[in-house]
């Protein structure tokens, strides 16, 4: 990727901390090198796993379920976290893509057919296992994708800072948005 030639950033969240973090990280990028980002969810669907039996009828109406679900709590996280406008003061693109499917597959996928040059994702997901150093997911796709992985943690975010506009100080220093924002600067 070059500073001239970005044409996306992949973010795939999962509407936990850690990817509200990638996703801001995404946005001081995105402003620095002109770059529209794509966030992108996933459906778990295990039906496209060996071994894995389903009715075609049930299973198809959980699934549109979980859509519908998931595309409700995108609009959720875009709005409750005021990224819209962030998006705006940063003067970059934002898209949006729900998928179904298994989530490191899609992710891959994704990627390469959106033809993106940086995936930048959480460190951990929602499972609740915080005893690791970074998701399984985040592994899998950072040993598996051929296009460069940034991954990013949480840190509570201070608020009153403006993260498209690069405002940054010695409080924020400790939080890794705030660190790459400092070093686009």
């Amino acid at each position: 990727m070059s500073l001239e030639t970005c044409r996306s950033i992949l973010v795939p969240v999962d509407f936990s901390p850690d990817s509200l973090a990638a996703l801001k990280t995404a946005l001081v990028l995105a402003k620095k090198l002109a770059c529209p980002i794509i966030v992108l969810h996933v459906v778990h669907d295990p039906s496209n796993r060996p071994g894995f039996y389903h009715s075609r009828k049930a299973g198809s109406t959980v699934i549109e379920g979980m859509e519908a679900a998931a595309t409700e709590m995108m609009e959720e996280f875009l709005s409750e976290n005021d990224i819209l406008n962030l998006v705006e003061a940063a003067g970059v693109s934002l898209s949006t893509a729900l998928l179904r499917g298994l989530p490191v597959t899609q992710i891959l996928h994704h990627a390469q057919t959106a033809k993106v040059d940086l995936i930048i994702m959480g460190s951990r997901g929602r499972t609740g296992l915080s005893n690791l150093l970074i998701g399984s997911r985040a592994q899998r796709v950072v040993q598996l994708s051929p296009i460069p992985v940034m991954v990013v943690k949480a840190e509570a975010p201070d608020e009153s800072k403006d993260w498209a506009a690069g405002e940054i100080d010695d409080e924020t220093r400790s939080d890794p948005a705030a660190e790459t924002q400092e070093d686009l600067s």
